[in-house]
């Protein structure tokens, strides 16, 4: 029987509901509790791959295997799920002519539009222009890293959902401020 007037209530989620009068409730381990909820957010932050910001640099004069080349790594990084900045770097006399780093960009931007759509159009900022493609290819998970020896704990890559994780206890009591703790099994 709990002898507190008032517990603080917290709800599956993990929310807190707020100190109310003693309600009908499930005694667990605050501390084992708290552990239970990092632990998942740490391994749900392990799962989410953070989209990167990449650069590819190209000048007016660039030959064409060159612009191949940078081509064919845009695309590699648009697969990965990144987004990429495409700057066209403007050096002496070429400033004077903007035009031809604009068609670039549109060229470019067209040979990768199977994997990518321009967030940002060219704009000229400074000696170079650039424009912004996010990628049309959901972001790859980076892979976990495996042990070598294929022991019991070794870390294997499956294609299945993860596993529910344990859900924390319907209600959990934690006294008020000032009011003793009470243990019980």
């Amino acid at each position: 029987m709990i002898r507190i007037p008032q517990v603080r209530v917290i709800d599956e989620e993990g929310n807190q509901l707020g100190v109310m009068p003693t309600p009908v409730a499930r005694f667990l381990d605050f501390g084992q509790y708290k552990y239970e909820l990092t632990k998942r957010e740490k391994e749900a932050k392990k799962r989410q791959r953070s989209v990167t910001f990449k650069e590819v640099r190209l000048s007016p004069k660039i030959g064409i295997g060159d612009f191949e080349t940078k081509l064919h790594r845009a695309v590699e990084f648009l697969e990965e799920g990144d987004r990429i900045k495409v700057t066209v770097r403007f050096r002496g006399r070429e400033l004077t002519h903007p035009e031809l780093g604009r068609r670039m960009l549109e060229r470019f931007a067209d040979q990768v539009k199977d994997h990518g759509v321009i967030e940002r159009p060219p704009i000229l900022e400074g000696k170079s222009m650039f424009i912004t493609l996010a990628s049309t290819h959901k972001p790859k998970m980076d892979a976990p890293a495996a042990t070598p020896a294929a022991g019991p704990d070794a870390v294997t890559e499956t294609t299945a959902a993860p596993a529910p994780a344990a859900r924390p206890p319907a209600a959990s009591v934690e006294p008020a401020a000032g009011e003793p703790a009470v243990s019980g099994g």
